[in-house]
C-alpha cells in the first residue's frame, strides 16, 4: 500500500482552454540527470501500489538514458493548468547515443545540512573566507575549499555502465548520491578529485527518494567531507554553486541563484514516481551533474542536483535551460543516515487518496489536494480527515497540488505531528496529525 495515493474521483483542476495554455506556457520536461540503459519494459507507468502520484498512462515515462534499439522519442506532457510541478520525461535514443559516446551516463547531485547527523556528517578543514556571503560569494574560494569533496562515480551492471557524481560526507568514505546513479550496479568504483580511484560498495539505496549512499573501500586518511548545511533557511535569490559531472567533464563548477523553494517535482524511477519538492535553480545542471552537491556561498552543501527541466525539440535531447533541481539537504541527510545505519529508510504516510483539486473558502479559490478516500488505522483516519477535504496547507507552508503534499509528507519521519490546514463545507480549519511508518 502506498503512503499517499491517487484517487481520481476528485474533481481535476483542468484549465479551461488546453490550446491557450499551450501557447502561453513553453513545453518543459523535467528529466532525471543520467542513468544506466534499461529496457522500455523497466519502466512501467507505477501502480496505485506505489507512492503518489504516477504519471499519467498515456504518458508513459522511459528513463532518461534508456539506450534500446527500438527506442522512441518521449510524449510530450503538458503541465496540468496552474500547476508549478512539473512531470517527468526520460531522455530518447539521441541523447542515450550522445551519452554513451563520451562513456558516461550521467548525473549529479548535493547534501547539506547544519545539524550534525549520525555518522554523516565530520569536521572538515575546508577553510571559505568570511567574505564570501550570498550576496558577495567568493567563487574561486569556495571551489578550491570545496572542490575535493566532490568526486565521479562509474559503475558497471548488466545493462551498462555509466557515470554520475557525488559527495564525500564523512571521513569514513561514505559518498551520497542520487538512487538512480547506482541502480543495478554489479561494480562501482569512486574517483577522487585528485584522480586516485577506489573501489566501492553500495551501502543502500531509497527509490522513493532518489537517494543513495555508496562507501569507498578502505578509504584514504585525507578524505575531505564536505560540511552539511541546512536546506530549512534557504530563501529564493540566494547565491548557489553546483558542481559535478556533466557529460564526464569532472570538477565542473557552475553558479547562480535559487530560483524556487518546494517546487513539486514528479520523476520515474525503476519502480515508482518519485515526488520531492525540490530547490530550482537557473545554475547550470546537465546529464552527468546527478548526485553531485549544490553548494551554497559559504561551501556548505544545501542540495542534491538530481534532475533537470528542458525544452523538447523533437530529439528529445536534454540539456540546461537554467531550470534544475535539488533535493533539500535536510530530506537528503535524513535519508542518508537511515541508509548508514540500517541499509534502507522509512518513510511516514498519511493513508489517504488524494488528485488536485480547487476549493472556496472564504470568498477564495485556493488550489489544493483533494482527498478521495482515507485509509482505516491510518495516521489520517486517526486525526478525522474525511473523502471530500482539500489540504490546502502543512504547517502553514501552502499546498497547491497532489504532489505538492506527497513531496512535504515525505520531509516528515515517522512519529512527527503536523498541522493540515483542511477545507471543509467551505470553511478552513487545522487539523493535527501525527504521521507514522507503514507497519
Amino acid at each position: 500500500m502506498s503512503d499517499i495515493e491517487r484517487d481520481e474521483s476528485i474533481r481535476p483542476h483542468l484549465p479551461a482552454d488546453d490550446e491557450r495554455v499551450t501557447r502561453e506556457q513553453a513545453e518543459v520536461d523535467a528529466v532525471l540527470l543520467g542513468r544506466k540503459g534499461t529496457t522500455p519494459e523497466a519502466a512501467t507507468t507505477p501502480t496505485t501500489e506505489q507512492p503518489m502520484p504516477a504519471p499519467h498512462p498515456a504518458h508513459r515515462v522511459p528513463f532518461a538514458g534508456e539506450q534500446t534499439a527500438a527506442a522512441t522519442p518521449a510524449p510530450r506532457v503538458l503541465p496540468h493548468g496552474r500547476r508549478r510541478g512539473w512531470a517527468a520525461l526520460g531522455a530518447t535514443a539521441a541523447t542515450a547515443a550522445l551519452l554513451a559516446s563520451l562513456g558516461t551516463a550521467a548525473v549529479t547531485g548535493a547534501l547539506a545540512d547544519d545539524e550534525t547527523v549520525g555518522t554523516t556528517t565530520a569536521t572538515t578543514s575546508q577553510v571559505i573566507p568570511a567574505s564570501s556571503t550570498s550576496t558577495t560569494p567568493d567563487w574561486q574560494a569556495v571551489t578550491s575549499a570545496v572542490g575535493p569533496s566532490v568526486v565521479a562515480i562509474d559503475v558497471a551492471g548488466a545493462e551498462g555502465a555509466g557515470q554520475g557524481s557525488g559527495v564525500v560526507i564523512d571521513t569514513e568514505g561514505h559518498v551520497l548520491t542520487n538512487s538512480h546513479v547506482v541502480d543495478g550496479a554489479q561494480e562501482m568504483s569512486v574517483t577522487l578529485a585528485d584522480g586516485r580511484i577506489y573501489q566501492a560498495e553500495l551501502v543502500g539505496q531509497d527509490e522513493t527518494t532518489d537517494l543513495a549512499v555508496v562507501q569507498i573501500v578502505d578509504p584514504p586518511a585525507d578524505l575531505s567531507p564536505a560540511t552539511l548545511g541546512t536546506s530549512s533557511d534557504l530563501a529564493v535569490g540566494q547565491a548557489v554553486l553546483a558542481m559535478g559531472n556533466p557529460l564526464g567533464l569532472d570538477s565542473t563548477a557552475t553558479t547562480g541563484i535559487i530560483s524556487a523553494l518546494d517546487r513539486p517535482v514528479v520523476t520515474q524511477s525503476r519502480t515508482e514516481s518519485v515526488v520531492t519538492n525540490a530547490i530550482q535553480v537557473d545554475a547550470a545542471v546537465n546529464p552527468g551533474n546527478s548526485g553531485g552537491p549544490l553548494f551554497d556561498a559559504q561551501g556548505r552543501v544545501i542540495g542534491i542536483n538530481s534532475s533537470i527541466a528542458t525544452l523538447s525539440n523533437g530529439g528529445g535531447q536534454a540539456g540546461s535551460i537554467g531550470l534544475g533541481f535539488a533535493i533539500p539537504v535536510d530530506q537528503a541527510a535524513t535519508v542518508a543516515e537511515q541508509l548508514i545505519e540500517n541499509g534502507e529508510a522509512e518513510h511516514a504516510f498519511l493513508g489517504v487518496g488524494l488528485a488536485d483539486t480547487d476549493v472556496e473558502v472564504d470568498g477564495v479559490t485556493r488550489d489544493g489536494a483533494g482527498i478521495g478516500s482515507v485509509e482505516q488505522g491510518s495516521p489520517a483516519a486517526d486525526a478525522g480527515l474525511e473523502r471530500g477535504d482539500v489540504v490546502t496547507a502543512i504547517d502553514g507552508r501552502p499546498v497547491d497540488s497532489a504532489a505538492s503534499l506527497t513531496g512535504y509528507v515525505r520531509q516528515y519521519t515517522s512519529g512527527e505531528s503536523a498541522t493540515l490546514t483542511v477545507v471543509r463545507d467551505g470553511k478552513a480549519q487545522d487539523v493535527q496529525v501525527t504521521l507514522a511508518t507503514r507497519a
